[in-house]
């Protein structure tokens, strides 16, 4: 019997790759316009070196960028780039199609709801709060949470001690199979690969079950618990 519904954040419920690609685009022509002397390209190509290298979720990455190419941090230039993120950031960030539905649909169904994200808290928080999801979920657990990313298997256990459920009563959406598959069904979870958020050309999931579109789920979960649709 599948009592709750765990999710990924990124890519799952919202499309974090597509937000973030609009936002960064955003900060360069900022930053050029307050006098960053590079060519678009090029600044493109440093920013991807440094997400590459401290993580996609990295907080400085415009100060390292402007550190490294005038030993310095140019006050007005970072500025210029952090706003225009900002702004930018917010106007691209929307759930993908029927996640608001399906997770109305899921709750009237009495089935619980979590997050597992390897987002740091604030920034997980963030993106909950601005798309009014905050009050949705039962628990967001987070790497603050338990210092370790998926594929360990604390954050889940963290999430299904939260939820007081065994393994086998929860189900776990991501679109990242090496993470989030491989990270739930080690404890014993159903999973659910989010095709549909796939950034990494993943032929074989592995999972239970792969999706092209959230609401999927309701008749996955049926089926689990021997209802009809």
């Amino acid at each position: 019997m599948i009592r709750a519904v765990i999710f990924d954040l990124d890519n799952t419920l919202v499309d974090f790759m597509a937000m973030k690609r609009q936002a960064i685009d955003a900060a360069i022509t900022a930053m050029i316009d307050a006098g960053l002397t590079l060519p678009n390209h090029e600044i493109k190509s440093r920013i991807d070196k440094i997400y590459s290298e401290k993580g996609i979720e990295y907080q400085k990455v415009f100060d390292n960028l402007l550190y490294d190419i005038f030993e310095k941090v140019d006050l007005k230039i970072l500025s210029a780039g952090v706003i225009a993120y900002r702004r930018a950031r917010e106007a691209a960030l929307s759930p993908y199609p029927h996640v608001y539905a399906t997770l109305m649909a899921l709750l009237k169904k009495g089935i619980k709801l979590a997050v597992v994200s390897d987002a740091p808290g604030a920034e997980a928080w963030l993106r909950l709060c601005y798309l009014n999801f905050h009050h949705i979920f039962d628990f967001v657990v987070t790497f603050d949470d338990t210092g370790e990313r998926k594929p360990s298997p604390l954050p889940f256990r963290k999430a299904l001690q939260l939820l007081n459920i065994e393994p086998h009563e929860a189900v776990m959406v991501g679109d990242w199979p090496e993470r989030d598959v491989v990270g739930a069904s080690q404890i014993g979870m159903k999973t659910i690969f989010a095709r549909y958020g796939n950034t990494f050309n993943t032929v074989n999931s592995h999972a239970d079950y792969d999706i092209n579109d959230i609401r999927e789920i309701l008749d996955i979960i049926s089926r689990e618990n021997g209802i009809s649709a």
